[in-house]
């Protein structure tokens, strides 16, 4: 018989939803090739896709949504916190709560200022997504 693990429990990362792909019809046919492949109402008077035929693959609803505490939520389980400067990052950084998220700097910062942010948060266990990569 075996003994009991030592190994830790580490907390479930949430789960989402999946849903199909919602495409247009015949979207990846030949002669379509100019049609992206996204989602667009239908609103022909014969169109099955609008009347909801099997065939033609899902369409979107309100059964798809993930539940509210799940909207916004990453993979990793943390949610994500825009900064614009250094005063938003410190006071984001002086936060309690400021385990459960990750940090995302604005995209008009520069190069600098991105190394200034990223050194400051380096002291802290906040992970910066979009740093300058060294």
């Amino acid at each position: 018989m075996q003994g009991k693990s030592n190994l830790k429990k580490t907390a479930k990362k949430p789960k989402k939803k999946s849903h199909p792909k919602f495409n247009v019809p015949n979207a990846g046919a030949k002669n379509r090739k100019s049609v992206p492949e996204r989602w667009h109402k239908q609103r022909g008077q014969d169109n099955k896709k609008r009347i909801k035929k099997d065939f033609m693959g899902a369409t979107p609803g309100i059964g798809y949504r993930n539940k509210p505490e799940l909207l916004g939520v990453r993979v990793d389980g943390k949610k994500l916190l825009l900064v614009h400067n250094m005063n938003e990052l410190n006071d984001a950084l002086h936060n309690p709560e400021i385990g459960s998220y990750n940090i995302v700097i604005s995209h008009d910062v520069g190069k600098r200022k991105r190394l200034e942010m990223q050194k400051a948060a380096s002291s802290s266990d906040v992970k910066i997504v979009n740093g300058v990569k060294k």
